[in-house]
């Protein structure tokens, strides 16, 4: 079934209107090598005229990232990194920018999105999602409760983003154990790393969209002071109401369910279609930070940062006339303290980097009569010092020591944690040895968890401690066959302590409407891995690729148990074995000049087949997808039209429900007005144009909340 589907994805990827390749942006003055977003545009000079812009130099194809050096883990190219990457930029973030980090990065290759509304959206890595992903802030992880619950957002604006570098494979484990899907870094210049030409620099954004009436505004900007100073702040704020979307608000399943029900008011809800009701928001952020940045490398800074939102998780309707269905509203709050610290070295190492962070987090569930349902707390921190080594005949590599502490707790009706705390300390290290066509790399992360719950006479849970010791590691190999293509091979072993949810929860969950039970004696889970990639990157078509296969011991996942417990039913945390396979796909192509128009082709598919021994289909996993678009650049002008098919996605969990497929068309015209003093780029954005009405399978609440239909996106980006 699965072979005919990847057969299927790759015989529409032939027939599919290839698409431009990722853009990369104007903006310039980046210290860590490659194009991405900057506070100041331009070299600097002083023209008396404004430079009209040229799109070939904004939107250059996607194979002109291979010079990008990537940020996360170890600095390299991008075609050095073993595994899977995505790198968003300025330009890219411009077309793809939504509420939620989860729909910004939803459709780059092995990665979508939990979808719990347009606001709760978190991304999913390769099927793998929660405590699978870090998601991180320039290298700390967000200090939130968003892999707590599929409700809880993540704290963390896009807006803010300058470049978003999305890493999967063994590289990910730098940043811990439970990354075993993956890593989101968001890099922010919250932190300076360089100094504005002329003394000042900012950057602004405008924009709106039709599907919500969305409105969003950011601004920022950097000021020199004395020798080597820069001062830096900025402020966004993005307003929605409820969301358009493309068909009926109900699933295919629950309406007919609705229209068999007796009661009148139940059987009315067949009918819902449009606007998604109780999912509008507003959120608020504004950032101060400082740093000296040095002429020898020096950098040294923090940040204080203020995160409010506000917005409605999406009804997810009853169909039992004695049980009211819910229209919550989350009011989120988050105070965040960062630090930077970057030294040069000499000797055997070349550079010392140390990051951390600290958050006070709190967020209140408000049931539609305006109280407080229930409390969620978050206190904790953390930080991570490495040693980058200078390279010698090719041999080069980062080591370190990451620790976390946070504590957590929720007061309320629905309280299903105890009061508990998270202890960690991670030691890592990422060596690799370039000879001649070959490139070896291997890492190593030996971590110490302690996991504490209070006893809880709410949840009837006594006083528990676990700690465990986990050892993960890789080894991989890249050669490069001829020149400008590249093999490589990766194994990799991990193990990942379980959750504090995994271990404690005992209680009803309102966001995933069950009532969980964890396992105190849960084992780690340990994974085996095997990945395998190949890449073209010289010439007019461009092809990168990837092949995975995991094979989990003790994989930890939630099953039902029959059991019905506050009108939820009951879902315990246990131990199985499972098998995870896939690829990732894409290719981009030069096609020629017609009619003045430079045009250029992109085609990118992919797909996670998942199984639990025992269980059948792991739950929520991503459809067969495939993507392909045609773009044009002439002068300053180019256009972009592109059309998504995701397939159906029958192969599900118990309980589960099958998702069908969608087709989606979207286009894009950019005006690149100015090429710097001032940068000025204009864009304009149809997505969903036939306004279809479409589900992620990821989504526990793809059978209430589809996701947006037609979307009309005008944006304005200016930088000086």
């Amino acid at each position: 079934m699965l072979s005919s589907r990847f057969a299927l994805a790759a015989a529409l990827a032939a027939i599919h209107l290839p698409a431009v390749a990722q853009p990369v942006t104007l903006d310039s003055g980046n210290n860590e090598g490659g194009p991405t977003a900057s506070a100041t545009l331009g070299d600097g000079t002083n023209t008396e005229a404004p430079t009209p812009g040229n799109a070939e130099d904004a939107h250059h194809p996607h194979e002109n990232h291979s010079d990008d050096i990537v940020v996360t883990g170890i600095r390299r190219k991008e075609n050095d990194v073993l595994g899977g990457i995505s790198i968003l930029d300025a330009s890219d973030l411009t077309r793809e920018l939504r509420p939620s980090i989860g729909e910004t990065l939803a459709r780059q290759p092995g990665v979508t999105s939990t979808s719990f509304g347009p606001q709760a959206s978190a991304p999913v890595l390769r099927g793998l999602s929660g405590d699978r992903v870090r998601v991180l802030t320039d290298g700390i992880g967000t200090l939130d409760l968003s892999g707590s619950g599929p409700d809880h957002a993540v704290a963390i604006n896009p807006l803010t983003a300058e470049r978003i570098e999305v890493l999967r494979g063994p590289a990910a484990l730098l940043f811990g154990a439970s990354a075993i899907g993956g890593v989101v870094n968001v890099i922010d210049t919250r932190i300076p790393r360089h100094r504005p030409d002329g003394g000042i620099g900012g950057n602004g954004l405008l924009g709106y969209g039709t599907a919500a009436d969305e409105r969003l505004a950011n601004g920022a900007i950097d000021v020199a002071v004395g020798h080597g100073f820069v001062v830096h702040a900025d402020g966004n704020w993005t307003k929605t109401d409820d969301l358009h979307t493309g068909g009926r608000i109900l699933s295919k399943g629950i309406r007919e369910e609705a229209l068999a029900n007796s009661d009148p008011e139940i059987q009315a809800l067949a009918d819902l279609k449009g606007d998604l009701r109780n999912s509008a928001s507003e959120s608020k952020e504004g950032a101060l930070g400082f740093a000296y940045v040095g002429d020898d490398g020096l950098n040294i800074g923090a940040s204080v940062t203020r995160h409010l939102s506000t917005y409605q998780v999406p009804i997810r309707y009853s169909l039992d006339p004695a049980i009211d269905a819910e229209a919550p509203t989350i009011d989120l709050e988050q105070t965040r303290y960062d630090a930077r610290v970057e030294v040069p070295l000499g000797g055997f190492f070349s550079q010392l980097r140390a990051r951390g962070g600290y958050s006070n987090y709190h967020h209140d569930e408000i049931e539609e009569t305006g109280e407080i349902g229930s409390s969620f707390f978050s206190k904790g921190g953390e930080g991570r010092v490495e040693l980058e080594q200078s390279e010698r005949s090719g041999w080069g590599g980062t080591s370190g020591i990451q620790y976390l502490n946070r504590n957590a707790k929720i007061r309320g009706e629905e309280k299903f944690l105890p009061d508990s705390g998270q202890n960690q300390t991670g030691l890592f290290t990422l060596q690799t040895l370039v000879i001649g066509p070959w490139r070896f790399e291997g890492g190593a992360r030996v971590e110490f968890s302690k996991l504490t719950a209070k006893a809880d006479q709410q949840l009837a849970t006594p006083a528990l401690s676990r700690s465990f010791t986990t050892v993960s590691g890789s080894l991989g190999a890249q050669y490069e066959v001829t020149p400008g293509w590249r093999a490589g091979l990766s194994l990799s072993r991990s193990e990942r302590a379980p959750s504090i949810d995994e271990l404690f929860a005992n209680g009803p969950h309102g966001g995933s409407q069950t009532f969980e039970v964890g396992d105190p004696d849960l084992s780690p889970e340990k994974s085996l891995g095997v990945e395998a990639s190949l890449r073209k990157t010289a010439g007019p078509v461009r092809f990168t690729g990837n092949l995975f296969y995991t094979h989990f011991a003790n994989y930890i996942f939630q099953s039902p148990t029959g059991a019905v417990q506050d009108d939820l039913p009951v879902f315990q945390y246990r131990n199985g074995q499972a098998n995870f396979y896939g690829f990732e796909a894409q290719a981009s192509a030069k096609l020629g000049e017609a009619l003045g128009i430079k045009w250029r082709g992109e085609i990118q598919a992919d797909a996670v087949h998942a199984t639990v021994k025992n269980f059948g289909p792991a739950p929520f996993m991503p459809p067969v997808r495939v993507l392909g678009a045609l773009t044009g650049e002439r002068g300053e002008f180019d256009g972009r039209v592109e059309i998504e098919r995701a397939f159906a996605h029958n192969r599900t969990a118990p309980i589960e429900t099958d998702t069908p497929g969608y087709t989606m068309v979207n286009a894009s015209f950019d005006w690149h007005v100015f090429e710097a003093h001032p940068g000025l780029d204009l864009s304009l954005q149809a997505n969903n144009l036939f306004d279809v009405e479409a589900r992620r399978s990821t989504s526990q609440l793809k059978d209430f909340a589809p996701l947006a239909g037609r979307d009309i996106r005008l944006t304005a980006r200016v930088g000086f």
